[in-house]
């Protein structure tokens, strides 16, 4: 008998912790989380990281506005929007995810943002853009200060059928050539000791100059967040001769001259184009 009663005596001392502790995580702050939408503004502005107190390293960001919020424009990082690609020139009108961190890292945003779709694209400047002085030659490009170096790599070798299916060097089929993108991978070892340098926007691949086999002329391109588009570099009249008039196995090899905001050069890239 003593037994049955110690053992319901233990269970309410168990339940009543139970509660206290629902009661207890009740009372915390918890995450607020909203659907919003926002303007992504064509222009693009500067920030500073956090601790850059003295404003030596400015980093590109994207200018936004938040439905119901101020009229304001306000900066926000390139890779704040999770699942949300920038390309210059366009601008969106997009449907968010927020979260509103109850708990916020001591030396970050107190808020989250996640895409849920996007609702309007509008392309706003053309992507290639005209060059300031005469570009005869890659001998014309003038270079940023400490370049050429080695901060981006492309894919190598791109692959085309005679249908315009296009695949890259890990034969992995990119979108269509409408859609497709050459993707600057940022391969900077972290030890370089211009790293941060490295990243603010004098060093960011604003710009390509493509130099084509098949034509004499330089052409400028405006890269996107995370490269050029491929119709971009290789036009549709080059597409088209690569794709219908050249052999299985022939390749031609292309050359983009990575350039500044300020269309200084700052590294040389290659990629062959093979037809399959």
């Amino acid at each position: 008998m003593k037994t049955k009663v110690f053992l319901r005596m233990l269970l309410m001392a168990i339940l009543s912790m139970a509660g206290l502790t629902a009661c207890i995580d009740d009372n915390e702050p918890k995450d607020s989380v909203k659907e919003i939408r926002m303007l992504v503004s064509a222009e693009t502005d500067v920030t500073y990281a956090w601790g850059d107190d003295k404003m030596e390293n400015p980093i590109e960001c994207l200018l936004v506005k938040t439905e119901g919020d101020s009229e304001e424009w306000k900066k926000l990082g390139f890779e704040q929007i999770q699942g949300f690609s920038y390309e210059r020139g366009h601008e969106y009108y997009l449907s968010v995810k927020r979260t509103i961190l109850a708990n916020p890292p001591a030396d970050g945003s107190d808020r989250t943002y996640e895409l849920i779709r996007v609702l309007e694209d509008k392309l706003v400047a053309d992507p290639e853009v005209p060059i300031d002085k005469e570009i005869k030659s890659e001998a014309d490009i003038e270079y940023q200060e400490l370049c050429p170096f080695e901060k981006y790599a492309v894919s190598k070798v791109f692959t085309v059928d005679g249908n315009g299916i296009i695949v890259d060097e890990e034969g992995s089929t990119l979108p269509s050539y409408e859609h497709a993108r050459i993707w600057l991978e940022n391969v900077l070892d972290q030890e370089d000791p211009n790293w941060v340098k490295f990243q603010t926007v004098p060093y960011q691949a604003t710009y390509s100059f493509v130099l084509s086999p098949l034509t004499d002329n330089i052409r400028l391109v405006r890269n996107e967040t995370h490269g050029p588009m491929f119709k971009n570099v290789v036009p549709e009249n080059e597409f088209t001769h690569i794709t219908q008039s050249m052999k299985s196995g022939e390749e031609v090899r292309y050359t983009l001259i990575l350039a500044n905001v300020s269309k200084n050069g700052l590294q040389k890239v290659e990629f062959m184009i093979k037809k399959q």
